[in-house]
């Protein structure tokens, strides 16, 4: 995107898995304020690509830059300060602690960074209220339905401001009206906070409200 800043820079990102290569060659571009849709049908590669973006994993070939930052270089510890400084992940399950509640459960990476009470508490109530689930950061996750809880997952990634967002499925287990009410907030989002992001998903209601798609198969980027 042509005068708009690189967030997150891969190239030639292959990952091995003993024999089997998982990924082969892919190189992308992610830049502030885009969605981009990746889609792939199962065992394509996508989960893989995405745990090498978040500095999860490290490739066996190529780089990842994170805000110029080049990512595989980095230590373990490092590449986990990294990642809780700057990404935010969202994933099919919504992986919500059962025994916080949802502002709790926002708060926590927050609290993890050191991030002090006062700004984790606005940062808090202002995520909740983004994704219109404000009235319900006093609840626990089972008194929540499906699509609340994943929306409650995305506050979480979204409240500590993250550079670069993340999404793996993260519709897999909402209606097609949740779902589609779920991305569009998420597309608005990231275009009002500068963020680069990429979704995940076998779903062409879903990557159709991306602005550009992404298709992996076999390991590798398809042209066009």
């Amino acid at each position: 995107m042509r005068g708009v800043p690189t967030v997150l820079a891969a190239t030639r990102l292959s990952r091995d898995f003993g024999a089997v290569r998982a990924l082969r060659d892919v190189s992308l571009e992610l830049a502030s304020g885009e969605l981009a849709g990746l889609a792939g049908p199962s065992g394509s590669g996508k989960t893989t690509l995405l745990h090498l973006l978040a500095a999860i994993d490290t490739p066996t070939g190529g780089s990842v830059r994170l805000l110029g930052r080049e990512v595989s270089a980095l230590s373990r510890g490092e590449r986990a300060a990294l990642r809780l400084a700057h990404v935010g992940l969202v994933f099919s399950e919504h992986n919500l602690s059962p025994a916080l509640t949802i502002a709790e459960n926002v708060e926590l990476p927050m609290a993890l960074a050191g991030r002090p009470a006062g700004e984790r508490a606005q940062r808090v109530g202002a995520a909740l209220a983004g994704l219109g689930i404000g009235e319900l950061g006093g609840r626990f996750p089972e008194q929540l339905s499906s699509g609340q809880q994943q929306r409650g997952a995305v506050a979480r990634a979204l409240a500590g401001e993250p550079a670069l967002l993340l999404l793996d499925e993260p519709t897999a287990h909402l209606d097609s009206a949740s779902a589609a009410k779920l991305v569009e907030r998420v597309a608005d989002l990231v275009r009002e906070r500068g963020m680069a992001a990429l979704l995940a998903s076998h779903d062409p209601q879903v990557l159709s409200r991306c602005a550009r798609v992404l298709s992996l198969r076999d390991g590798a980027l398809e042209a066009g």
